[in-house]
This record gives structure tokens, sequence and C-alpha cells, in this order.
């Protein structure tokens, strides 16, 4: 596993072993801001460091919160990438919960239009479906972490 993300604050927590600091000199460490042309800026910057971490794969797994601005802008890249160097694709991203607001999905939605252009297989989690199996006493955090955990398992199996 590889965590890429541009907020340095959240790439800390990861457990993943490698990592990569998306868009050091755009963001500054700080994030996307929920801006999918700074996700994708910051991809773009890092290109060189993904593709040294991707170079020597026969498939690749992207998982994101589309929504946002690193999932969103920077999935796409990195599929564009892999596309480029032959690597079977596959996108396990998830859409926003309702609560969310409909701006964040007209987001996820154009990042799911853009992504599916790059990728062989893209596996779409609506966020809300996670309600089904969580209970009255979930909170939105908790609802968060689910979403988390769904992807991972997805992906690891």
């Amino acid at each position: 596993f590889i965590a890429a993300n541009t907020d340095a604050q959240a790439l800390e927590y990861s457990l993943s072993e490698k990592k990569i600091q998306l868009g050091i000199n755009l963001t500054k460490g700080l994030g996307a801001g929920s801006l999918p042309e700074i996700g994708k800026g910051a991809a773009e910057e890092s290109i060189s460091e993904i593709m040294e971490e991707i170079s020597d794969s026969n498939m690749l797994f992207i998982t994101a919160g589309m929504g946002g601005g690193t999932g969103t802008g920077a999935a796409p890249v990195i599929a564009k990438i892999a596309k480029e160097n032959k690597i079977l694709t596959v996108g396990v991203v998830t859409k926003p919960f309702h609560f969310e607001g409909a701006h964040r999905m007209k987001i996820a939605d154009f990042g799911l239009e853009e992504l599916q252009k790059y990728v062989d297989t893209l596996i779409i989690i609506p966020n809300q479906n996670l309600f089904r199996i969580a209970n009255e006493n979930t909170t939105f955090a908790d609802a968060f972490k689910l979403a988390d955990t769904v992807l991972h398992t997805g992906v690891r199996g």
C-alpha cells in the first residue's frame, strides 16, 4: 500500500509504510481545500514520486473519497499515469453522504467522469449506503471511519 495525500498531518496518521506527500510546493502540506484543481496540480507536481512507486507494478488499485480536493483531483492524474505505463488500474472510490450537500456530490460526479477515462474498472461505493449497516448511535465521525473500512476491505479483501 502507498498512501498519497496533500495534507501532511493526515498522511502522518497513515499506517502505510510508503507515503507520498502530494504537491509540497503547491499546498505547503495543508491539503487541497476541497478544490479538485489543487488536488490535480498537487499530483502533477509529484509525478516523479508517483512513477517511482508504481513503475514496476502490473496492477494498481486507486482508492479515494470523491467530492473533495485531493481524491477528486489527484486520482485521475494517478490513473492516467498508470494507463500511460500500461498498468491495469482499478478505481475503488466513495461518493459523498447526502448530508455533505449537492455541491460536493456535483464535484464527485465530475471527478468520477474524469477518473473513468483512465481506469480499467471503476467501483463506486455510495457512502449513503453505509447507513444500511449503521444504527441510530452511529456518529458522523464513525460513518466516515466505516467508509474508510469499506474501501480498505474492498481492496485488501
